[in-house]
């Protein structure tokens, strides 16, 4: 251990450097006028794992993005693991919230960073999760310290859904064959109180559209006489929650896991304080479905939020219009048991049946994924808990997360392996948020960690 914190104290002004510049390059998949700057991202990772020391490295096309393919293997009989992560990023948008420019990254310190913290798009979700592992393996190549085989896949299509990677594992099982997957792309529950993820939401997110006249009309000459797209939109929203906040979509909750009294009670040991939440956020009080605290509502329950809505006139001064359409980006995070194409279809049917006959109504689904649990008795689990022990000289707690990483369960489906979230974030990171952020301290401790695990993990496999 002491000699991973030499190196990385040694190392770390390049390690900063190199991350920052990493950043810079704003790889926003879901947007085509950053293209160009999304498959130069993907070559800079590339050089970045050259670099490292891995013996193959490749870009692989895809239908869309390519995918950073690289291995280190040192002996074929010892374990391997296999890293994933994403090196595209969410739009920064709103550019106006932001304190500094999104790629333009900045060292800040901060009451919860005191060390300073990146501020840049993609700091901590995920080139600066994403790129702690090739640090690590670097350090591991150049004490020649590497205990067993890895292999890294990164994509650039993690924030549209990966509609891409399903394609690639499917056709390279053999290349991707391993003992366990790693992943950095969740969090922890503070600097001072690691925890590991056990389980991710699924989601089903969908876009909507309600189509009333068959042009935008004046809104003093038809006002009252035609159904009003917009009104309609909100009306057919605020029905999808009951006075409980309980999802009112027939057959929602038909497969969600119901976790047991005991199960409810070992989540609640986890650290949190209330009054802090609303703190950090602003807010004069927490909101939800009624019989269930915050983290089990984050966490264990299903959720449905409106992500965007839109329609008619929105610039400046005044136009007194009723419009054509109105729009709204649907999300729902999915439990153990629920099959996101299932409930897809729930939402679809029940939205439809919510309209009006003066309007028609467009369900078009986007992407989703399956819910994930990975159990706590397997090595890997073990594995990344004696690495965070030894790192931070506490035990970390299993939790489970409200996010979703839809290609856990492809993993599973396909490569047959167990998953292990590794994360280094805090929630008050701002991931997809204006002024993302990542602490150095994070950072630097993710590649002090990540090397314990394939120690402890070779380890535990003989």
């Amino acid at each position: 251990m002491d000699n991973i914190k030499s190196y990385v104290k040694e190392h770390k002004e390049n390690f900063l450097s190199e991350l920052i510049e990493l950043l810079k390059i704003p790889s926003v998949s879901a947007d085509s006028a950053y293209s160009q700057d999304v498959i130069n991202t993907a070559q800079a990772v590339k050089e970045s794992l050259e670099k490292a020391g891995c013996d193959k490295v490749e870009l692989c096309e895809t239908p869309g993005y390519p995918i950073v393919y690289a291995e280190k293997i040192i002996d074929a009989s010892l374990p391997t693991v296999l890293v994933y992560g994403h090196y595209d990023v969410q739009p920064p948008d709103p550019v106006n919230l932001w304190d500094s420019p999104p790629f333009e990254p900045v060292i800040k310190k901060t009451e919860i960073h005191p060390e300073g913290a990146i501020f840049a798009r993609g700091a901590c979700d995920d080139k600066g999760q994403m790129f702690m592992h090739v640090k690590a393996l670097e350090y591991m190549v150049a004490t020649k310290t590497l205990p067993c085989n890895v292999k890294f896949m990164i994509e650039g299509e993690e924030e549209v859904g990966s509609p891409s990677l399903g394609w690639f594992v499917e056709r390279n099982q053999e290349k991707l064959k391993n003992d366990v997957i790693l992943i950095s792309d969740t969090g922890m529950i503070s600097n001072n109180q690691p925890s590991i993820t056990t389980g991710l939401r699924g989601l089903s997110y969908v876009e909507v559209e309600v189509t009333g006249p068959n042009r935008d009309l004046h809104s003093g000459l038809y006002g009252g006489a035609v159904a009003n797209p917009i009104n309609i939109l909100a009306k057919m929203i605020a029905q999808l929650h009951d006075e409980n906040n309980h999802i009112t979509i027939p057959g929602f909750y038909d497969k969600v896991e119901e976790l047991s009294r005991e199960e409810r009670d070992e989540m609640a040991k986890a650290p949190f304080s209330l009054d802090a939440y609303k703190k950090a956020l602003n807010i004069e009080d927490v909101y939800g479905e009624a019989g269930y605290t915050t983290n089990e509502r984050n966490s264990i329950r299903p959720t449905l939020d409106v992500n965007g809505i839109w329609g008619g006139y929105t610039g400046e001064g005044a136009k007194t219009v009723i419009a054509s359409k109105a729009y709204a980006k649907i999300s729902m995070r999915l439990v153990p048991d629920q099959d996101w194409k299932e409930v897809t279809e729930l939402f679809t049917k029940y939205f439809e049946s919510l309209a009006p006959k003066g309007v028609r109504v467009k369900v078009t689904p986007h992407h989703g994924g399956q819910a994930y649990v990975t159990p706590i008795d397997s090595i890997g689990y073990q594995a990344a808990a004696a690495a965070y022990e030894e790192s931070f000289g506490i035990k970390p707690i299993p939790v489970r997360s409200g996010g979703s990483i839809p290609i856990v369960a492809l993993f599973e489906k396909e490569l047959k392996s167990k998953t292990i979230m590794m994360g280094f974030g805090l929630d008050s990171d701002a991931i997809h948020s204006p002024n993302e952020h990542y602490g150095i301290f994070n950072y630097l401790k993710g590649i002090e960690t990540i090397p314990l695990f394939y120690k402890h993990f070779t380890a535990m496999s003989k």
